[in-house]
């Protein structure tokens, strides 16, 4: 068990952040999903874990860039776990595309952001850029 915690632990001190058992379970968990997920998913697969320790969690890992925080419309905001080596640059982001009839939202990971030019006065921190249609399942049926 120690041994699959390292890497955990070695990615939150990374970060800045110090490894709890709360800090690495919510990390384990993050870490299994291949596309977005919401408060409420993770609440679901860590049922033990107090709600608002989740919360609080995300937030901290959102801070340290081990997440990013992403709004599709839905009304639920959604967070990624960042798979570029949790040093991204603002070029390195990834599109999302949000399905209209299941309402999940998909991660476009080999789908970059495109590069905005804006004015040199202004201070860029977060770019989102969100796509919306069908998924292939839900195109399909």
């Amino acid at each position: 068990m120690a041994d699959t915690n390292d890497k955990y632990i070695e990615i939150l001190s990374k970060h800045g952040i110090r490894p709890t058992s709360v800090r690495i379970l919510v990390l384990k968990a993050i870490s299994g999903y291949h596309d977005t997920f919401s408060l409420s998913d993770l609440e679901a697969d860590l049922e033990s874990v107090d709600k608002s320790s989740i919360f609080r969690t995300l937030i901290l890992f959102a801070e340290h860039h081990v997440v990013h925080v992403m709004e599709d419309g839905s009304g639920s905001t959604k967070y990624c776990y960042c798979h570029n080596d949790h040093d991204c640059a603002v070029e390195e982001l990834h599109c999302h595309f949000y399905c209209e009839k299941c309402h999940k939202t998909y991660c476009l990971e080999d789908t970059h952001i495109p590069i905005v030019n804006y004015p040199k006065d202004f201070e860029l921190h977060e770019v989102e850029y969100l796509l919306k249609g069908l998924c292939p399942h839900c195109k399909s049926h």
